[in-house]
């Protein structure tokens, strides 16, 4: 019977662990490590999830594009600064898609100088980010925001946090089944 119950319980841990690895993919680890610049891994491959699911093709109501969601105007202005070989057509391959969102990101965490004004801008925008830290409604130190106006973007940071938080728990499972030389 002891076994019964041990086998059931290794069992379950078994179908979470792989439902856990299904919900929350490792993909594109190679491009994200050449492009995270200071950014933790978890972050990009959070916003990935929250953006896209991991669809490389997609397209927002809004007319976001491609696994980071970046706007065409936005990725042809990084292709410049950048001085990448690429068109805006080429927003949907993942490692122009990846390097563009990751160069983006980092530079709205420079910007803001931190990482939660970044995703705020990264989901809201600049313009609007900049106009709610000059409110003392919303920001009473200009610095700081003291609420989030938008819905959408306030339950945005809470998925990107919360899907970060899922990643370092996936990606410390990736790391110690890749160097204990099981399973991937």
């Amino acid at each position: 019977m002891k076994k019964f119950y041990f086998l059931t319980v290794i069992l379950l841990i078994a179908v979470l662990f792989l439902g856990f690895n299904m919900r929350f993919p490792i993909r594109y680890l190679n491009i994200i490590a050449a492009n995270a610049g200071e950014l933790e891994f978890a972050l990009v491959l959070a916003v990935i999830k929250t953006e896209s699911s991991f669809r490389e093709n997609v397209v927002s109501h809004a007319g976001a594009q491609g696994l980071m969601q970046l706007m065409p105007a936005t990725a042809e202005e990084l292709i410049s600064q950048l001085g990448l070989d690429a068109e805006s057509k080429d927003i949907f391959l993942p490692e122009i898609n990846i390097a563009l969102g990751t160069a983006y990101l980092n530079k709205l965490k420079q910007m803001y100088g931190c990482e939660q004004l970044a995703l705020v801008a990264y989901n809201a925008g600049q313009g609007r980010v900049n106009s709610w830290l000059q409110n003392p409604e919303i920001s009473s130190d200009g610095k700081t925001l003291d609420s989030i106006p938008f819905n959408e973007t306030r339950n945005y940071l809470q998925r990107v946090n919360r899907n970060k938080r899922l990643y370092r728990i996936r990606l410390w499972f990736h790391e110690f089944f890749r160097d204990f030389g099981g399973f991937r």
